[in-house]
């Protein structure tokens, strides 16, 4: 008794009991948190939109995700990337993939509204991730194209340009355009990170910034250019080479008059 008696006034008792503490008090919040996300994202599925879910899945994806979406050489796992990846990846068009290149293309969806659904559940149902985003973030009347434009500029303007109008990357990727994209395909690239983009949870970028960067984009989309030319939505690079190779068509154009003036 005498011993334990002196070892619960070792100094550093007290740091190994509050460690402890931290370690129980993160590993139950990780858990209930965990818990939450699966039923949010698999109480707006049926059971029957994830066994038809399944079928799909193992039809056209399991080639390269595996038969239990566990990932292969050729394809990521899937488990834990939630149903906002999915109807990102399928809805644009850019999965199943036409062809291995540095990047998924946009083309025409494979699968329509419904076996998109179907796919995002049961891909849900296998661990817990980002959801669909709700309508009332998706709503542009009710954002701040100001405060949109604020956020775009910090986080999203070095590869997609301040117009949105995209660029390009290293090694044959790129950024591609937010023109036409549609509302809740760009709310699940911030929230998902899609190719080389960054994840942007709700603790880097809030739901209502994000629905602010859409309204910006969306008051982009539908801008017609009233300056004149946009010159590509490229900035001051696409400007300055059009006002120097004009100037220099100017000065060429009069050295050949002056010339045949003098002969």
């Amino acid at each position: 008794m005498k011993a334990l008696s002196q070892k619960r006034r070792h100094p550093l008792a007290v740091l190994a009991l509050l460690v402890m503490a931290l370690l129980l008090t993160g590993g139950l919040y990780a858990v209930a948190t965990t818990t939450n996300e699966a039923k949010a994202e698999t109480t707006t599925y049926s059971a029957q939109d994830i066994e038809e879910g399944q079928k799909l899945f193992l039809a056209n994806c399991s080639t390269c995700h595996g038969l239990n979406a566990e990932g292969t050489e050729a394809g990521p796992s899937l488990i834990g990337v939630g149903a906002a990846s999915v109807d990102f990846q399928v809805g644009t068009g850019r999965m199943p993939m036409q062809m291995q290149g540095p990047q998924a293309q946009v083309k025409p969806e494979q699968f329509n509204e419904e076996q998109t659904k179907q796919l995002a559940g049961y891909v849900a149902s296998l661990g817990a991730g980002p959801a669909i985003p709700e309508d009332e973030y998706l709503d542009v009347t009710k954002g701040d194209s100001a405060n949109g434009a604020k956020v775009f500029l910090a986080n999203c303007a070095m590869c997609h340009n301040a117009a949105g109008a995209g660029g390009a990357l290293t090694r044959g990727k790129y950024a591609p355009s937010l023109m036409g994209v549609d509302e809740a395909h760009i709310y699940e690239a911030m929230q998902t990170g899609p190719q080389n983009m960054p994840v942007f949870n709700d603790a880097n970028i809030t739901p209502e910034e994000k629905r602010d960067v859409i309204t910006y984009i969306k008051a982009l989309d539908n801008n017609t250019d009233p300056g004149g030319f946009n010159l590509g939505s490229l900035g001051p690079v696409s400007e300055g080479l059009m006002i120097w190779s004009i100037g220099l068509a100017v000065v060429i154009g009069f050295t050949v008059w002056l010339t045949s003036r003098s002969a």
